[in-house]
């Protein structure tokens, strides 16, 4: 029988707690990254690392034992396929922790957990996604041009990746957009000139034409 995990159970059963890590472990999987309190932190730390373990392994025995934790294939998928074979010669240690201070509200002590290596691209295009929103936390930034490259390859397969996609061809016509407001405005000025030039001319014609009458007489 394995020793059971000291301290408190997080959840009010174990098939809760199995669920809590489960969705801890896809959401860093996909993201990279996530916050979390310290607690829930360190308990998923060694649950995500046997599992990135099993994708270094990478073979059918290997993916059917993280299917039975993980339920969103997606997610496997990008374990499989990206995240384990970018830890091949690394021996352990895939994730890191870095404590933020307590949260406003229930003083609960946060924490940082993300995996040691870079994101992907595709994780970043789910980053640039969800900036995108435009919240408090997290202010719009354009995509990048590698991150807009996978997100136009995989628009039809993913809903994030058509928002990435739909926000770089926003991002393109709003520079048109001023450069022809940019052209419009010499040419109002010329305009304008134009305009101003026989108003000014007018009183000097005008003077001119009275002089030989004041010589006469």
């Amino acid at each position: 029988m394995p020793t059971p995990t000291k301290g408190p159970r997080m959840g009010g059963s174990p098939a809760h707690e199995r669920h809590m890590l489960a969705n801890l472990a896809q959401s860093l999987f996909e993201h990279g990254r996530i916050t979390t309190t310290e607690a829930k932190a360190k308990r998923l730390r060694p649950y995500a690392e046997h599992l990135i373990t099993f994708a270094k392994r990478g073979d059918l025995h290997a993916r059917r034992q993280v299917l039975k934790r993980l339920n969103d294939k997606s997610v496997v998928h990008v374990l499989f396929d990206e995240i384990g074979p970018r830890y091949e010669n690394r021996p352990g240690g895939y994730t890191r922790i870095v404590k933020l201070g307590p949260r406003k509200g229930d003083n609960a002590p946060m924490a940082l957990i993300e995996l040691v290596e870079a994101l992907t691209v595709a994780q970043q295009a789910v980053g640039e996604a969800e900036r995108a929103r435009g919240t408090k936390s997290a202010p719009k930034k354009a995509p990048t041009g590698a991150t807009r490259e996978a997100a136009e390859e995989l628009a039809k397969e993913s809903p994030t990746a058509a928002a990435v996609a739909a926000e770089a061809a926003a991002t393109d016509e709003a520079p048109v957009q001023e450069d022809l407001f940019a052209e419009a405005e010499p040419e109002t000025a010329t305009e304008a000139v134009a305009d101003e030039t026989p108003a000014d001319e007018t009183p000097a014609a005008e003077a001119a034409d009275e002089k030989p009458a004041e010589d006469e007489k």
